[in-house]
C-alpha cells in the first residue's frame, strides 16, 4: 500500500476541486441532519398532542356512556336493598341490551371477580376472571375492581375484539354500584387512534426521507458540476500524455497478464491443492489432539509430508512449472496416484477407471487433463460435500476424455466454467487453448446421494493424439 500512494498524486486541478467539493459536501450534510432532525421533532410533539387529543375525546364519550346508562336504571338501584336479587336481574337486562356500534357493550362484575353481564361474549358470564392479565402481562379484572372499590376510573389493556376475535388495545371507563358490590363499565378500542398515529409519524418519515432525497440531488447535482469542470480541465493536459503511452502500457499490460496467467494457473493448480491438504490434515490433527486422541500424529504427519510435496512442488514449479510426474508415470498412473492420495487424505471414495490405449496424448494435453482432474478434485474437497466420486480416462475416435462425476451439492443452476471461480475458469481456458471442450452439468442419474452431484467432462481432439508406440515401452503406450 505505501509502494501505491507515493505514485499517486494530486494535480493542481484535482486539488482545487476537493478544495472545493469538500466543504460543500460537509455543509449540505450538516444542513440536512439539522432540518430532519428539526421536523422530526415538530412533528412528534403535534402528533402527540394529537394522540392525547383524540385519546381524552374517547374517554369523555365513555364517561357519557357510562353515566347516562347509570341515570336510565339508577331508580331501580337506588330503590333496592343490598340483597334485591330482582332489582340486580333487572339491571343486569337492561345493562346486557345496551350495546352499541361493532364492539361496543356494557360489563359488570361483582367484587370477587364474576362477571355478570357480557352480551357480546356470553360464554364468560357467571365465570370467575379474579386474576386474569392480558397478552403483555397487564392485570385486568383485578384493576377493573380496584378502581371501582376506589370510586371511578380508566384502565388500558389488550382485549380480543368480539367482531374479529384479534387483540387490540382498549380504554375503558369503570364505576361502582357499593351496595350491590358491583364494577359496572364499557370500554372502546382504540386502534384506529394508534393506526392513525401511525399513519401520521410514517408520513412525517417519508416527507422527511423526500427531503433527504431532494437535498442529496441538489448536492450530488453540485459535485458533479464541479468535477465535471476540474475533470475537464485535467482531462485536456492529460490527453496528449495518455495517447502516446496507450500503446507501449497496453504492450506490457499484454505481457504481465499474459505471465501471470500462466504462473497462476500452474499455482492454483498446484500448491493450491497441496496446501489445501496441509490445512485439512492440520486441521484434523488439530480436532484429535482436542479430543485426546492417540491417532492425532497420524494427519500431523500427513500434513508434514504434504508439507514437503509443496516444498518440492515449489522448487518444481520455479524450475520449469511442468508437473514431473507425468513425465514418470504417463497422465493413467498420474491421476490413479491423485485420486489415492485423495482418498487417502480426505476419506472421500474415489473410484478411477481407465481402458488402456495405445495412442498416447502430447504433453499439453496430459498437462491440461491432470490439471483439471486436480482442480476437480479440490473443488469437491472444498465445496461439493460429496461422499464419492468416479473418475474415468478413455480414448475414442474423436480423441481422449476425462470424466470427472462426484455426488455432492452440485455446482449450482445456471453457472458455468465462464461465471463461476478461477479454478473452473482455468479449465475451460486450458480446453479452449486445445481447441477441445469442457462440459460441466448437473448428473441426473448415476451416483446415488441426497444431492444430483456435478460431473465434469474434458475432451481433447484427436490432433493432441500421438501415434502409437512400439510395444517395448508398454509405460509409454499405456497413457
Amino acid at each position: 500500500m505505501r509502494r501505491l500512494l507515493p505514485s499517486f498524486v494530486f494535480t493542481y486541478a484535482q486539488k482545487l476541486t476537493l478544495l472545493a467539493a469538500i466543504p460543500l459536501t460537509l455543509a449540505v450534510a450538516a444542513i440536512a441532519t439539522l432540518v430532519a432532525l428539526q421536523a422530526r421533532a415538530l412533528a412528534e410533539r403535534e402528533i402527540s398532542t394529537l394522540e392525547t387529543q383524540l385519546i381524552e375525546a374517547k374517554k369523555a364519550e365513555l364517561r357519557n356512556y357510562v353515566t347516562q346508562a347509570r341515570n336510565g336504571f339508577y331508580f331501580i338501584y337506588g330503590n333496592a336493598a343490598p340483597d334485591d336479587e330482582e332489582a340486580k336481574e333487572r339491571v343486569a337486562q337492561i345493562l346486557s341490551a345496551m350495546i352499541y356500534g361493532d364492539e361496543g357493550q356494557f360489563f359488570v362484575y361483582d367484587y370477587d371477580g364474576t362477571q355478570l353481564v357480557s352480551p357480546r361474549q356470553t360464554e364468560r358470564i357467571n365465570q370467575n376472571w379474579a386474576g386474569l392479565t392480558d397478552s403483555a402481562g397487564t392485570p385486568v379484572v383485578d384493576t377493573l375492581i380496584r378502581i371501582a372499590r376506589d370510586g371511578a376510573g380508566y384502565h388500558s389493556y389488550l382485549w380480543p375484539k368480539p367482531s374479529t376475535g384479534e387483540e387490540a388495545r382498549m380504554i375503558t371507563y369503570v364505576t361502582s354500584f357499593p351496595s350491590w358490590q358491583w364494577a359496572v363499565g364499557t370500554g372502546v378500542f382504540i386502534d384506529d387512534v394508534l393506526a392513525s398515529v401511525a399513519t401520521a409519524r410514517a408520513d412525517v418519515e417519508q416527507r422527511v426521507q423526500r427531503t433527504f432525497v431532494y437535498i442529496g440531488a441538489i448536492t450530488l447535482t453540485a459535485l458533479l458540476v464541479v468535477f465535471g469542470t476540474g475533470m475537464g480541465v485535467n482531462l485536456r493536459e492529460r490527453r496528449l500524455a495518455d495517447a502516446k503511452l496507450k500503446k507501449l502500457t497496453e504492450r506490457v499490460f499484454d505481457a504481465q497478464e499474459e505471465e501471470r496467467g500462466r504462473v497462476a494457473r500452474e499455482l492454483h493448480d498446484g500448491i493450491s491443492q497441496i496446501l489445501v491438504g496441509v490445512r485439512y490434515a492440520l486441521d484434523n490433527a488439530r480436532r484429535r489432539l482436542e479430543r485426546g486422541d492417540e491417532r492425532a500424529a497420524e494427519p500431523l504427519a500427513k500434513g508434514i509430508d504434504s508439507l514437503g510435496d509443496a516444498i518440492i512442488e515449489v522448487r518444481r514449479i520455479s524450475r520449469d512449472l511442468r508437473p514431473g510426474v507425468l513425465d514418470d508415470l504417463g497422465l493413467g498412473p498420474a491421476i490413479k496416484t491423485l485420486a489415492d492420495d485423495f482418498q487417502a487424505r480426505t476419506g472421500i471414495i474415489c473410484v478411477f477407471e481407465t481402458v488402456v490405449f495405445r495412442n498416447r496424448l502430447d504433453e499439453e494435453a496430459k498437462i491440461a487433463l491432470y490439471r483439471i482432474a486436480q482442480e476437480a478434485l479440490t473443488n469437491v474437497e472444498r465445496h461439493a460435500g460429496a461422499d464419492r466420486i468416479e473418475i474415468a480416462l478413455r480414448g475414442h475416435r474423436r480423441g481422449a476424455t476425462l470424466l470427472i462425476r462426484d455426488n455432492g451439492r452440485g455446482i449450482g443452476a445456471g453457472r458455468s466454467a465462464a461465471t463461476s471461480g478461477l479454478g473452473l475458469r482455468n479449465m475451460q481456458e486450458r480446453m479452449e487453448q486445445l481447441g477441445g471442450r469442457l462440459v460441466i452439468s448437473t448428473n441426473k442419474t448415476g451416483i446415488k446421494h441426497k444431492h444430483q452431484g456435478t460431473t465434469i467432462e474434458a475432451t481433447v481432439p484427436l490432433s493432441h493424439m500421438l501415434p502409437p508406440e512400439d510395444t517395448e515401452h508398454p509405460k509409454v503406450a499405456a497413457q
